[in-house]
């Protein structure tokens, strides 16, 4: 099995109860799974003092720094929780050319910031050569259902829905699913998609987006 690494939201760091979840989840499918700090968080951890992330520039070069930390280990997915995501999703298909990088995993992609819809984050999403599994809850405040899927995405970019879940893909109580109930469904597509991009069918992963 091959290596996922994974790096925090904007807000909460790489062992916040959701990265936790996410990570013990894939290790029991057999994957190794890594995690890491952006610079500004690992500061936050060692001060005590919360930070806004860095800028984006210093964001990539973080994430490019633990990928060339892990050449030469094996096959290698990367992603993250919502700010981890993205970024990853801006690196992906240059670490696809240049190390053993095959998929990128979003767990709760950040569309627009709340409450904006008109500031997208998705001009590179069109674009994308990579397989790239984005994970969302249908109500994600960061890009709802009915937003969604009416953007213009990449063939290589699949969207899974979480029913009724947010941004860490909480269900509403009216839905009767529970919090455990959709942190499992993720895990479970998240470990699918991992297989699929380390032995691909001859039809690629392009053009799949079910509900």
């Amino acid at each position: 099995m091959g290596t996922v690494l994974l790096a925090h939201g904007a807000g909460a760091p790489m062992d916040s109860p959701f990265m936790e979840t996410m990570a013990a989840g894939l290790t029991g499918h057999g994957w190794r799974v890594l995690r890491f700090e952006f610079p500004y968080m690992a500061q936050s951890r060692r001060d005590g003092r919360r930070r806004p992330p860095d800028r984006l520039p210093k964001l990539l070069d973080a994430f490019r720094a633990e990928v060339a930390a892990l050449q030469g280990q094996g096959p290698l997915l990367i992603g993250g929780k919502s700010l981890g995501g993205r970024v990853a999703t801006l690196l992906v298909d240059e670490l696809a050319a240049s190390a053993a990088v095959c998929g990128c995993l979003c767990l709760g992609y950040p569309f627009h910031p709340p409450g904006r819809p008109d500031q997208l984050r998705t001009a590179h999403l069109a674009a994308l050569s990579t397989p790239t599994l984005i994970l969302q809850g249908e109500r994600d405040s960061f890009g709802r259902r009915d937003e969604v899927e009416g953007y213009a995405l990449a063939a290589a970019v699949t969207v899974e829905w979480i029913p009724a879940g947010d941004h860490s893909f909480r269900p509403l109580r009216s839905s009767g699913r529970s919090e455990a109930d959709n942190l499992g469904l993720a895990i479970d597509r998240a470990d699918r998609f991992g297989r699929r991009c380390l032995s691909p069918e001859p039809s690629g992963l392009e053009g799949i987006r079910p509900g």
